[in-house]
């Protein structure tokens, strides 16, 4: 199963990308795979958001959320002599898609990484909704994780539960991936933007899932209109080659007619309509857009 790898596995260890397993699924059928090492669990990063995504599209399938639907519709904002709750500019009017396109009007986005790490407010609902935006939302993509935790907030607050409860039986228990582990904030909401750990192979069934548009052993998991949308150009977006094709409802576009999940350090799930195909990575190298590009050409013309 490997051979098919070669030229890509010659590429990545030439140009030395730490790339640590790759999954190639084609026409439902795992094709070829190559590991460094054991394919074990690991942490998916920004690969998470596009699991989220699948949570919203149930949700807005069982009516329980719209697209209009606002942050101040289900989440308290805190009382503040500077903001007013029905401002424009204050956060409990953003949208449901707003967020998912990550076009919620701050500069500087809340809940980065880094600044999740040392936050000593526990509430991390309250504190999104305590940041003013510095635009009118629905202008302009600013890639922010804080958007995503926010998603996951309010997926939560009108279901009843977490995402990763929400996801269990709905999703991840369907594609044969159990016990799944999601880091969660202080207070116990699904991350949602990141913190998600699973295996490429897993990784590999998730992405055959949104190519078959949510079928899955003659089980409709995902609404085939909700992918559609979620992989579909949503809003414009500037960056390197692969990052600056139009993002969707927490995924991004790239070339050659497909759509991804990434994460940070090269996590992929790359989904190929046009080839009927899946390629899932996993990686530990920043030098994401090379390994794109070691996609494209060392496995692309073998699809």
């Amino acid at each position: 199963m490997t051979n098919i790898l070669t030229g890509f596995v010659n590429r990545i260890t030439a140009e030395q990308l730490q790339v640590l397993s790759v999954r190639m699924l084609t026409q439902g059928t795992l094709c070829a795979k190559w590991d460094l090492t054991a394919d074990v669990r690991r942490l998916q990063h920004s690969v998470s958001k596009s699991f989220t995504s699948m949570a919203v599209g149930l949700a807005i399938e069982e009516g329980k959320l719209t697209l209009d639907t606002r942050l101040g519709e289900f989440l308290r904002a805190p009382s503040s002599p500077y903001m007013e709750n029905d401002s424009p500019l204050h956060p409990c009017q953003l949208t449901l898609r707003d967020l998912l396109r990550m076009s919620s009007g701050h500069d500087v986005p809340p809940l980065r990484a880094e600044e999740r790490a040392y936050l000593t407010e526990k509430d991390w609902v309250k504190y999104y909704l305590s940041q003013p935006l510095d635009r009118p939302a629905g202008e302009q993509f600013t890639y922010s994780s804080g958007d995503t935790f926010m998603i996951s907030a309010l997926v939560q607050a009108a279901v009843g539960e977490s995402v990763q409860s929400y996801l269990t039986p709905r999703l991840f228990e369907p594609l044969g991936i159990q016990d799944v582990s999601w880091e969660t904030s202080p207070l116990g909401i699904t991350l949602g933007c990141a913190g998600l750990k699973i295996s490429t192979e897993e990784l590999g069934r998730f992405g055959q899932l949104l190519l078959q548009n949510g079928t899955w052993e003659g089980q409709q998991l995902v609404p085939a209109h909700w992918i559609q949308q979620a992989s579909a150009k949503q809003i414009e977006n500037k960056g390197s080659v692969d990052w600056s094709l139009g993002y969707g409802y927490q995924f991004w576009r790239c070339l050659h007619g497909a759509y991804r999940a990434d994460g940070a350090h090269g996590q992929f799930c790359i989904i190929l309509p046009d080839y009927e195909a899946v390629i899932a990575i996993n990686s530990e190298e920043d030098r994401m857009q090379d390994i794109l590009d070691a996609v494209w050409t060392e496995i692309l013309p073998l699809l």
